[in-house]
């Protein structure tokens, strides 16, 4: 038997393997530390290039970097000075340190740095320095008055805490932590100088103490 191919079909075939013949090549690039693989066009607009790239160059770089450069400061929307214009505490009780988020009128975020120097370490406890519960929610409710007095008009006015509602608390606080305290306006009656807010505390990114307080400024109250 004999087999017979035609011209055509010989033909097709010449013209597939030349067509794959001018074919831009890839060159392949590859590293045993390569831990990522990205395309990118080469100098050629008719070429790719297939490049690796070694990740383990930025996790070391990122041991090397001393570990006080690692974390940034909180910013600094009121400084002690500004706190002192607004609430009208003074030591030992004032227990806000800095504001680093001031939305008037709606809610505030501030610090309080917890010391082993706070006065009430002392008496609670001689040998385990804890954070009094009933300071974390005065602390918090300073916050409040951050965010309350000056839409009253009450700059260093007295105000008072007239309910405090759902309260937990999850984790202690100890010297040398930082207490990030956020209150949120949840209704507002200004005439009255009256506001509830909802409160959360924070130790890093666990949450230590939540609640929802009841504000009134002696402002509202006189008017």
């Amino acid at each position: 038997m004999a087999i017979t191919t035609s011209n055509s079909v010989l033909s097709l075939s010449s013209d597939l393997r030349k067509h794959h013949d001018n074919q831009p090549k890839i060159p392949l690039i590859l590293s045993s530390r390569s831990h990522s693989v990205s395309l990118i066009h080469n100098r050629r607009p008719s070429s790719l290039a297939l490049r690796c790239f070694n990740n383990a160059d930025n996790v070391s770089s990122e041991k090397d970097t001393p570990i006080e450069l690692k974390f940034s400061a909180f910013p600094t929307v009121m400084d002690i000075n500004k706190i002192k214009e607004i609430l009208p505490h003074r030591f030992p009780l004032l227990l806000v340190d800095r504001v680093i988020e001031y939305t008037p009128g709606v809610s505030t975020v501030a610090i309080k740095n917890v010391t082993i120097n706070d006065n009430f370490f002392p008496g609670h406890f001689p040998d385990r320095p804890i954070m009094p519960g009933v300071l974390m929610i005065e602390a918090m409710a300073q916050v409040g008055g951050i965010v309350m007095l000056p839409e009253v008009g009450g700059s260093q006015d007295n105000f008072f805490v007239g309910g405090i509602d759902k309260v937990k608390f999850h984790k202690p606080v100890v010297a040398g932590d930082t207490l990030v305290m956020r209150m949120t306006i949840l209704s507002f009656q200004k005439r009255f100088g009256l506001a509830k807010m909802e409160g959360k505390a924070y130790v890093g990114a666990s949450l230590v103490c939540e609640g929802e307080f009841t504000i009134v400024s002696s402002a509202g109250t006189s008017s």
